[in-house]
């Protein structure tokens, strides 16, 4: 079959599609978490003992005994069997943004030939994956292949469901033989734990007495595009890279706004019912979902939950939405940019601190300016974000968001911090040594006697800041959509964790005044003198904040993953981590090298694609036309009318330039004499990235010139429009 035959059917076939059969949801109360070896069920299944064991170790991190694994490993087995499983798998998270598991199975044979079934407390806490072919960024050698997986009790382990089986699937971590994280887990939880022994020390000094242990949470909204599967499956760009490499702008896009917030298409209302009642077994609280800004395009948003649970949720989610998108006819895209010319996907990262005994440390409460541990953890993240800045764009760095940052649905690629004018004005104030009063934001009050007024918020949003405050948390806006949140949550912890031992080291010194409150401005107004140049609370989109930012504030702008990435070989970026403890500065190189990597391998998997599509595709369809127009002017020779011939003209001369375009696009992708991963990349973002805009250019100019009929790829205005 032809590409245009392919795309022909693919239209024919969604236009005659009956629509499917809507089942009634059910309740949410019958079906939440009712997949999850949670809490709850261990407290049903295990003796007071072990679950007291357990539950600590759930909230606190504490260690737990062998003899308790045991107890936990047979009541996980039975629960699960109960539950139609006979295998299991270390769920673990490697150096990329995807999973991995090895299923095993819970039967082993006695000497009489029968079949039992077993789970012991060491196979739950250790298993042993080949881990030769995973990135591991030099941290090991080729022939060293042994690589484990460790159970992490503080993730719930869970049965995944499908129409071929069920499987338990237990959260771990992985490392190599030498001990080396290997994972995105590792580093999280020791993150964590490194935020919360500096939270410890600034709160004791403030005079706290009982301090729970301190737990970074998030709360991630995944925005993701749906096409139809007919026509993603006559676009191989699509389907192997993700993003659509050629297409035309259509003569609608996004301009109406139309799309946002407006009236979800009764298949994907379907889709999202079957997606949702998913997540609610596996207890992930999906908390919102709706039509995003551009056509075709998506958001859901979970409520918040501890950042290491809230993790592997997020990564189980995006496995969940592309499994219920292929059930449902579509493709679900995860590429922070699969069209051009439209808003891009990103996975706003919703970030907080806090314990059960001081509650949410980034809450500012009604009177922000008397609030003074909340004074001094808000200037710990913006000293973070001013200090590691280049950091923070790393971590979110890859070929796929290179191309939403910056554009007019993204925040810029400059790091700077939003708290809106109640709080920037307080600490401010606090810059000139003193704490000023607060304003609240009022009653909004519209004139119309039936709405009720209500209290206004202190502060407006800013879409355009890239980590911005609100309310009660920061939200870091920068994130893209294919990311695993692990890393920016890593990120995050880790400076803060930073920012807080600066602030300890300090306010010791200043509260032998005996005073907290002066001590906190005396702290506080050093930190700003140093750090404040991060705040802004203007348009981020704006030419004069990127040159302000820049030549009077001394930030960064980092456009490009390659410009990114040797952030990571940064010696302060490599002290901070090593004396934290998150990450040795072997763990922390071999994370540059795999990125390094992975942003090489996606440029070339592209380029590879435009060489492909443009020869084989749209060149074919291209000179078919060309000839038939060739044809018609020869038929028409002997008549006494004169035809216009610069179409035809108009079509040689973009075949030339797309043939033209295509061959230096090949020659440098014969290039492969590097010197090192950050010359790669390098060239990869200077030469391909451009090479591969020169080939669409003329593809994207032909689409627009050749006869509907013959153009070989689903258009824009299908893939976007049609449901």
């Amino acid at each position: 079959m032809s590409g245009n035959q392919a795309r022909l059917m693919a239209i024919s076939d969604i236009v005659n599609r009956q629509p499917l059969a809507v089942e009634t949801p059910e309740s949410l109360k019958d079906i939440w978490a009712t997949d999850v070896f949670n809490l709850a069920t261990m407290e049903e299944m295990l003796s007071k003992k072990a679950f007291k064991a357990i539950k600590k170790t759930v909230q606190t991190g504490a260690a737990l005994d062998a003899a308790t694994a045991d107890v936990v490993a047979a009541a996980m087995k039975d629960w699960a069997i109960s539950k139609g499983v006979k295998f299991f798998s270390h769920i673990f998270y490697p150096m990329t943004n995807a999973t991995a598991e090895k299923h095993d199975g819970f039967i082993v044979t006695n000497p009489d030939g029968n079949a039992i079934t077993e789970f012991t407390g060491s196979l739950l806490i250790k298993g042993e994956p080949d881990g030769s072919s995973f990135p591991n960024g030099s941290l090991r050698m080729t022939n060293a292949a042994r690589g484990y997986t460790a159970w992490d009790p503080t993730s719930p382990a869970y049965v995944m469901q499908t129409d071929n089986g069920a499987t338990l699937m237990i959260p771990s971590v992985f490392m190599s033989w030498t001990g080396e994280a290997l994972d995105k887990k590792i580093p999280l939880l020791r993150s964590n734990a490194a935020m919360n022994e500096a939270a410890q020390k600034v709160l004791s000094l403030m005079g706290e007495t009982e301090i729970a242990t301190l737990n970074s949470s998030c709360g991630a909204e995944q925005e993701y595009f749906l096409v139809d599967a007919g026509l993603a499956a006559a676009r191989p760009d699509l389907l192997l890279a993700g993003r659509s490499l050629f297409g035309a702008p259509p003569a609608k896009g996004q301009e109406f706004d139309d799309h946002y917030f407006g009236a979800i298409p009764e298949r994907v209302q379907v889709f999202m019912q079957d997606f949702e009642d998913r997540l609610y077994r596996l207890g992930i609280p999906a908390k919102t979902h709706h039509n995003e800004v551009a056509p075709g395009q998506f958001e859901i948003a979970p409520y918040f939950e501890a950042a290491n649970v809230a993790s592997d949720h997020q990564q189980l989610l995006m496995t969940l939405m592309k499994q219920t998108a292929k059930k449902h006819g579509f493709l679900c895209l995860l590429h922070e940019k699969p069209f051009a010319g439209v808003n891009g996907s990103g996975k706003h990262v919703n970030w907080s601190v806090g314990n059960s005994t001081q509650g949410n440390l980034l809450d500012p409460g009604d009177t922000p300016n008397k609030n003074l541990n909340f004074l001094l953890f808000c200037g710990a993240v913006i000293r973070g974000v001013h200090l590691y800045g280049p950091l923070l764009r790393a971590v979110i760095a890859s070929a796929a968001n290179d191309h939403r940052l910056g554009a007019n649905e993204a925040p810029p690629a400059i790091l700077s911090v939003y708290l809106g004018d109640q709080l920037e004005k307080l600490f401010m104030d606090i810059k000139e040594g003193a704490i000023g009063e607060t304003a609240s934001g009022g009653l909004m009050d519209i004139g119309l006697d039936q709405i009720l007024s209500f209290e206004r918020d202190p502060g407006d949003r800013n879409r355009t800041s890239p980590f911005a405050f609100t309310g009660n948390r920061f939200e870091f806006r920068a994130v893209g959509s294919s990311q695993s949140v692990s890393g920016p949550l890593v990120a995050m912890n880790t400076v803060l964790a930073d920012s807080l031992n600066w602030i300890a080291g300090k306010l010791e010194t200043a509260l032998e005044s005996g005073d907290k409150a002066d001590a906190v401005v005396i702290v506080l107004k050093e930190l700003m003198e140093l750090h404040g140049n991060v705040v802004f609370g203007g348009d981020g989109y704006s030419s004069e904040w990127h040159t302000m930012a820049v030549e009077e504030r001394g930030l960064k702008n980092i456009p490009t993953t390659a410009d990114a990435l040797p952030a990571l070989q940064d010696p302060a970026v490599i002290e901070l981590f090593e004396s934290t403890g998150v990450l040795t500065p072997v763990e922390l190189a071999s994370r540059f090298e795999v990125y390094a990597e992975q942003y090489v391998l996606s440029i070339e998997v592209e380029a590879k694609l435009v060489v492909d599509l443009g020869k084989t595709r749209i060149y074919p369809a291209a000179m078919s036309y060309l000839s038939s127009l060739t044809e018609t002017f020869s038929g028409m020779a002997g008549l006494s009318v004169s035809m216009d011939t610069s179409l035809a003209t108009t079509v040689g001369e973009n075949i030339n330039g797309l043939l033209a375009s295509i061959g230096k696009l090949e020659e440098a992708l014969a290039k492969h004499d590097f010197e090192s991963p950050n010359e790669h990349i390098c060239f990869c973002a200077d030469t391909l990235c451009p090479l591969m805009l020169e080939v669409r250019g003329f593809a994207d100019t032909l689409e627009t010139l050749v006869a509907d009929e013959l153009w070989p790829l689903p258009k824009y205005s299908e893939m976007l429009f049609l449901r």
